[in-house]
């Protein structure tokens, strides 16, 4: 038998050893724990324990600031702690545009979310051991720039991880971190105080940031797992084989995508496992594809395919857009109506039930709970019935208990009520997020970092006026009719926050919906009318 004959005989075993040297490398290649590092459980954990994070350190240093004030000599403390506020307000606004800019073009969300971490921590250093007024003011600007980079670039990695299908859910879920953090930080904060002294809160909150910044380390994102190893894929499998994969954002938006699309035929992926219960929950799978693994330049090819618009063009377009400035509004409405409340509910309750402190908090612990409801199941709502009808029903639900929270009763009635209220309050934010993800879809060019950097500066505009707002109508309205001025001055801005959602609000807004029922209907009946005539000339 000939060289050349030999050669073709041993072919078939050299390529197979060759795939399978190929394969051993690329298992050398990946990182350790690649498949749940990357995952969508993993993600949406570290996002939520980032949100509980910043917002729990919000709480426990806000309430003892005025008392270090004091001790340091200040006076005029009240206007102290109001510039504070402001330096963190601030900084939240102005800081949000440009890191929203840079995590877009840079395709990059860890490195962000370190450097935010790490400008946390260094503010609770700050704050601890401030000699002067304006160290605080600093130390509160660092931790307006690391919220920024949690609300931009955390949600924006949230997003682009998890599939269509459940963006709403993952999102709400997400979102739970609002209530924890507020909902554990005053009460930790004033036992710590008591015990340890000043620095109390902010050793924990120190270490409760060390512990979460590990956590950040561990985030691999969905572009760097493609990069590490081309083969490994991320497939979102449906119970059904035959059901389309089109992303399923609300039932409006499948009504209009089956009116204007013609149906499309569906492929299989190979080697995928669909996993789940009958009702079609989407899951998650990893899987090895066996076959030629895609090269790196093939991974990346969608990355690289998105054009990044200039600073004035992306403005333009996001201010262009209906559905994205009616998103933008109800996150300023959201943060002014939760924000304009939090100055004026302790008096209150002090000057009509006689509460002190420590029972107050216990009102706000009431008071907060709803919202592990209402968040997570606002958002799953959103992804099968529509970001529209999620909203509607939490700002249609909330608007009576404006009104009657006014009523005085009893200290029982009164807790039951707000409540009530802020079950649905508190339901409304997740749609919205949501509701972002989609018009980052809709948009060419916009990314998910654009558009949460513009909730961002909606919400922080929102948390920075409410308060002012809030104080101001308690306090100068006449008669001792602060407190009505205030509820009656946020049903209003429901009632708006209602018209600018059935308006503008959506893919297919609400108004579009209605019409092309009418339309539909005034359609059947001409064809029945006409069906009418002919069928008795049929008959004849």
């Amino acid at each position: 038998m000939s060289n050349a004959s030999r050669d073709v005989e041993k072919s078939p075993a050299v390529a197979h050893e060759q795939v399978v040297a190929s394969d051993s490398k690329a298992e050398q290649r990946r990182p350790w724990g690649l498949e749940w590092r990357s995952s969508i459980w993993f993600i949406t954990l570290i996002v939520g324990i980032a949100i509980t994070t910043d917002l729990l350190i919000y709480s426990m240093i806000v309430p003892i600031i005025p008392f270090r004030l004091q001790e340091m000599g200040y006076d005029g403390v009240s206007g102290l702690v109001g510039w504070l506020l402001f330096a963190y307000s601030g900084a939240l606004v102005i800081f949000t545009p440009p890191i929203a800019y840079l995590s877009e073009l840079y395709k990059n969300r860890k490195i962000p979310l370190l450097l935010g971490e790490a400008a946390l921590i260094g503010s609770q250093v700050l704050l601890m051991e401030a000699p002067s007024f304006w160290v605080m003011v600093l130390a509160r600007i660092a931790q307006g720039i690391s919220a920024c980079v949690i609300w931009v670039v955390g949600l924006a990695l949230l997003c682009d991880t998890v599939p269509e299908k459940i963006v709403g859910k993952q999102l709400g879920l997400a979102m739970m971190g609002m209530s924890l953090g507020f909902l554990v930080g005053p009460p930790v904060s004033g036992a710590l105080d008591q015990r340890f002294g000043f620095r109390g809160p902010f050793i924990l909150g120190i270490i409760v940031t060390a512990v979460e910044f590990i956590g950040r380390l561990l985030v691999i994102e969905r572009s760097a797992a493609e990069r590490e190893d081309p083969s490994f894929t991320t497939l979102v499998a449906h119970n059904h084989k035959d059901a389309p994969r089109t992303p399923a954002y609300g039932a409006v938006q499948d009504e209009k995508r089956q009116e204007q699309e013609p149906h499309q035929p569906t492929t299989d992926v190979p080697n995928s496992t669909a996993l789940g219960d009958a009702a079609g929950d989407v899951v998650e799978t990893p899987t090895r594809v066996p076959s030629r693994a895609p090269s790196r330049a093939t991974a990346l090819a969608p990355r690289q395919q998105s054009v990044q618009l200039p600073i004035l063009r992306l403005l333009i377009t996001l201010f262009k857009s209906p559905r994205a400035l009616s998103a933008v509004f109800l996150s300023l409405s959201y943060g002014i109506m939760i924000s304009s409340i939090e100055p004026v509910l302790p008096l209150y309750l002090q000057s009509e039930y006689g509460l002190n402190v420590s029972k107050v908090g216990l009102v706000y612990i009431a008071a907060v709970v709803p919202s592990f409801i209402s968040s997570p199941v606002a958002g799953w709502y959103a992804d099968r019935g529509g970001a529209i009808v999620s909203t509607l029903v939490c700002l249609v639900g909330a608007l009576p208990f404006w009104g009657v929270i006014i009523v005085q009763v009893n200290l029982a009635y009164f807790i039951a009520m707000f409540a009530c209220l802020n079950l649905f309050m508190t339901g409304t934010i997740s749609p919205v997020t949501a509701e972002f993800a989609a018009v980052t879809r809709s948009l060419d060019g916009v990314g998910y970092g654009h558009v949460y950097g513009a909730f961002n500066v909606a919400y922080g505009l929102g948390s920075a006026l409410g308060p002012v707002i809030g104080g101001q109508l308690y306090d100068h309205v006449e008669s001792s009719k602060g407190w009505l001025a205030l509820c009656v001055f946020n049903a209003a801005l429901v009632v708006v926050s209602v018209a600018v959602t059935v308006l503008w609000y959506g893919e297919t807004t609400a108004v579009q919906r209605l019409m092309r029922v009418l339309r539909r209907r005034r359609l059947t009946q001409k064809d029945s009318g006409n069906a009418g005539p002919a069928e008795a000339q049929a008959s004849a």
